[in-house]
């Protein structure tokens, strides 16, 4: 074997081990664990005194990231736990408007999401999937701010939720009148795990 036929075998060695490399690469998988004491669900519902500011607690979160963009997993919320500063106000939310001793839970499922997860640092993402709430599911594509720094995460997303449209009470009286809409803002937080991806689909 003279020196170029050496040269070009080496040069396609090396060219299988990129293709190799690439091919791992893209079947990885990502696991994001979501830490609920790291996390906050906050809610906004204004009315023609004042805005009122509350909170829900994250229950708990699991998220698996494909490179094609499929998503799986699912965020699920605390619907009773809902804290607004006032507990008659609270105890009406829960009882009149989301019901939450019959609909316990609020949770959303991604199934797919439209960009990029850096590796690092900051990306913009839209994520689409069924959000759950008051015992029935509507899907619902969402702007999602996500920050990778290790195996450390972070996500903000803000969307609306037009509660009265879909079906809840509105909770106005005839002294107050409040939004028939609700702006919510997750912030979200935990671990980066990464696995081989055995399926095709």
């Amino acid at each position: 074997m003279n020196h170029l036929q050496k040269q070009f075998r080496a040069i396609v060695l090396g060219l299988g081990v990129m293709v190799l490399l690439i091919i791992s690469a893209s079947a990885q998988e990502q696991t994001f664990q979501i830490d609920p004491a790291q996390s906050t669900v906050k809610f906004t519902l204004g009315d023609v005194l004042h805005t009122v500011h509350g909170s829900f607690a994250l229950k708990h979160g699991e998220l698996q990231v494909q490179p094609t963009g499929k998503l799986s997993g699912e965020i699920v919320v605390d619907a009773t736990s809902g804290n607004s500063g006032s507990g008659m106000r609270d105890r009406k939310m829960n009882k009149e408007v989301l019901e939450s001793a019959r609909y316990p839970e609020i949770d959303f499922r991604p199934d797919r999401f439209d960009g990029e997860v850096a590796a690092q640092g900051k990306s913009s993402v839209m994520v689409h999937g069924m959000f759950s709430i008051h015992g029935t599911a509507r899907e619902v594509t969402v702007p999602a701010q996500v920050e990778r720094d290790g195996d450390h995460w972070t996500a903000n997303v803000h969307f609306t939720v037009p509660y009265a449209k879909w079906g809840m009470k509105n909770p106005s009286t005839l002294f107050l009148k409040v939004n028939d809409t609700v702006e919510i803002d997750l912030s979200a937080a935990g671990s980066v795990t990464t696995s081989t991806a055995i399926s095709n689909q």
